[in-house]
């Protein structure tokens, strides 16, 4: 097999165990190998930049920006590259924002290695990849008459935030966890308040449960 086959690929995790992981499952195919890897968005964003790998496994929750806004960093500086999305969230949380970002593919963490290597390839040769659960997703959205849910019209960090706050995270926690100011934030939470037409963060939580956003 030849250096020109071989799919390099760039693992950005802010986890070392996970990169760790992700690296042993690549190290048993023949076809795949792991060429760089970051711990944090910026790392990844200068890596890409050198132009070495064809796919970018990339964690949606990152410490110093999130994984959306790095992927559309990533994508406006290098089209070609392919971005399969890694999460711990369901799939109905952000995979169609990853897609509609540039991602090629969002893939939960929890999925079994085969897949993994079965999305890296499929996202290397120029294809989507999406699961089966993700497609009849897509297709309930395809409708003429499909009304956009309150939630679909926040900007990402607003429905980060959203997501956050009905896990149980107060304004501070989250500013600590995003890098970002609790007046950031309490606008963040201000806005997709307004927007969604609620009053409170309760009422922000009994929306997320009612339209199973919260992890089960």
């Amino acid at each position: 097999m030849t250096e020109k086959t071989i799919i390099k690929v760039l693992v950005a995790d802010d986890h070392a165990i996970v990169r760790e992981g992700l690296k042993q499952i690549l190290a048993d195919t023949r076809d795949i190998m792991v060429a760089g890897e970051a711990e944090n968005g910026l790392d990844a964003i200068k890596i890409a930049r050198k132009g070495n790998c064809q796919v970018l496994l990339l964690d949606i929750s990152m410490p110093d920006r999130s994984g959306i806004e790095i992927l559309k960093q990533i994508k406006k500086e290098n089209p070609a590259l392919a971005v399969l999305m890694l999460s711990m969230h369901r799939e109905d949380q952000y995979a169609i924002r990853s897609l509609k970002a540039g991602a090629s593919g969002y893939l939960n963490k929890q999925s079994a290695p085969r897949e993994l290597v079965n999305a890296i390839r499929q996202v290397a040769a120029g294809m989507k990849y999406i699961s089966v659960a993700l497609a009849q997703e897509l297709a309930n959205q395809i409708h003429d008459d499909h009304e956009i849910a309150p939630h679909e019209a926040l900007s990402d960090r607003e429905y980060q935030t959203l997501l956050m706050i009905a896990s149980g995270k107060t304004v501070g926690t989250i500013a600590s966890e995003l890098s970002l100011s609790v007046k950031t934030v309490s606008e963040y939470r201000s806005r997709l308040l307004v927007k969604m037409k609620l009053k409170n963060s309760a009422e922000l939580t009994h929306y997320a449960i009612k339209n199973k956003l919260t992890e089960d």
